[in-house]
């Protein structure tokens, strides 16, 4: 088969996983409640705060502009009934990043150096992750952060076997992007640095400050440093500048902030000197840092990170009767899927130990995979503010992608073919769970496999 089949066959059937029963359900749900709101505050133009950064709620506003989306809703409660359908175009966007996913990640895999077919199960098997479906249907931010993210590593590994500067500059840009959805993205871009480090590194036989050209040194700076930070700052420039009225987030913004909001009750002070643009970002994100740091409400559905890749504890998302909404993994892409990180883990550590001087050269891919999901689940130990089980999203996609790499390179045809039966078996069995379907109380219990999913 074709990578032109290949393609088509990852994509339409991404595309039925994320678009059918699109718009289902009618009602707000979960986060949607926040996320809704700050949409719509581009169009009021009325201040809010949030704790990350803006870019994913300005991409919704701007196509929900297009689309004719007018803030009529108040996003006020889980469960709140939209009037009429104008709602979908708020959902279309994430979606489609949803939807665009298995696709980079093929591409992705194929660039790492997976054969065609190991690039196919990691697209297939993304394709039925569920809890990445749920992720990507509603007015949430992470189906952008896991596209711009994981196409920034596209890119840069188009860069390193092709050796084209565009590819790099791309690499730096979508790494942003995902840096300006939430700051976790900014673990795609160290993992292209720590690589592109280690890469000059070898090339210069670690004397980078002397023998590394000025020029190539300057490139990556650009590329990879300067780049990025000016779309970032200009993604908040942008924000500034529609949201010039007093709203709800003036209280968490200093007197010099608020004054340069029209309507707020210092904005006519003169004894308060307004901030400069630069000024301005620079209070925003010091408030978000604090904001996330200091973050200490409790939830039902948090759960600890170290419970994540065993898929301990899921969410509600949205109840109605006898419907409802439940993010969750697919339980057996995600099982097999830590147990091949671990025994990957395993292995690769003790061909360390009794191979040294080879394990580099012999075990790339490896060391590879092992490293980016431990820069996207580690960090995590170090957080205390409440965490759910979708932060655990970045990390189990590298932990799908050495599933299909060990699949592919130490399992019969048959097993293969069996695994993927099995997944897309799961799939369905969850699906109404993830798409918000009717259910009977007995059949919601017998999805209930761990006391801990209740």
């Amino acid at each position: 088969m074709s990578n032109k089949w290949l393609i088509l066959t990852i994509l339409s059937l991404s595309v039925a996983t994320r678009f059918i029963f699109f718009g289902h359900p009618s009602q707000t749900v979960f986060d949607e409640v926040h996320f809704g709101k700050f949409v719509s505050a581009y169009y009021t133009h009325e201040y809010y705060f949030d704790i990350h950064p803006p870019l994913g709620k300005l991409i919704i506003a701007g196509f929900g502009k297009l689309a004719g989306f007018s803030p009529e809703y108040s996003f006020s409660q889980i469960g709140e009934k939209f009037q009429d359908n104008r709602y979908m175009a708020l959902r279309f966007l994430p979606s489609l990043a949803g939807a665009l996913l298995p696709l980079i990640l093929f591409f992705l895999a194929l660039e790492i150096g997976f054969s065609r077919r190991a690039a196919l199960l990691a697209g297939l098997l993304l394709v039925f992750e569920n809890g990445i479906i749920t992720q990507s249907r509603f007015v949430l931010m992470d189906a952008f952060l896991l596209l711009f993210g994981f196409s920034s590593l596209l890119f840069y590994f188009r860069y390193r076997n092709h050796n084209k500067s565009i590819n790099l500059f791309l690499a730096g840009i979508f790494a942003a992007f995902a840096i300006s959805i939430k700051w976790t993205g900014l673990t795609f871009l160290a993992i292209i640095a720590i690589l592109e480090l280690i890469m000059l590194l070898k090339k210069y036989k670690g004397r980078l400050c002397i023998k590394a050209p000025f020029v190539l040194v300057a490139k990556n700076l650009v590329f990879l440093l300067f780049i990025p930070f000016l779309i970032y700052f200009s993604v908040f420039a942008i924000h500034f500048s529609l949201l010039n009225k007093s709203g709800d987030g003036d209280a968490f913004m200093s007197p010099e902030f608020q004054k340069t909001l029209l309507g707020d009750a210092g904005y006519d002070d003169p004894q308060v000197k307004k901030p400069t643009m630069i000024g301005k970002f620079s209070e925003l994100n010091y408030r978000m840092y604090t904001a996330n740091k200091t973050l200490a409400s409790s939830h039902s559905y948090s759960s600890k990170w170290y419970t994540w890749p065993f898929l301990i504890r899921p969410i509600y998302y949205w109840v109605s009767s006898e419907a409802r909404i439940y993010f969750m993994g697919n339980p057996i892409i995600w099982w097999l899927s830590t147990m091949t990180m671990l025994a990957l883990i395993l292995r690769t550590a003790q061909h360390a130990i009794t191979n040294s001087k080879t394990i580099v050269r012999d075990r790339k891919k490896e060391l590879l995979l092992i490293g980016a999901f431990a820069i996207n689940f580690l960090p995590f130990i170090f957080i205390g503010r409440v965490m759910f089980l979708y932060h655990y999203l970045s990390a189990i996609i590298f932990a799908i992608l050495a599933l299909a790499y060990t699949l592919d390179n130490e399992s019969p045809r048959k097993l293969i073919i069996a695994v993927i039966a099995l997944c897309v078996v799961s799939f369905v069995y969850f699906s109404p769970l993830t798409y918000g379907l009717s259910m009977s109380r007995t059949i919601y219990e017998s999805h209930i496999w761990l006391p801990s999913w209740e």
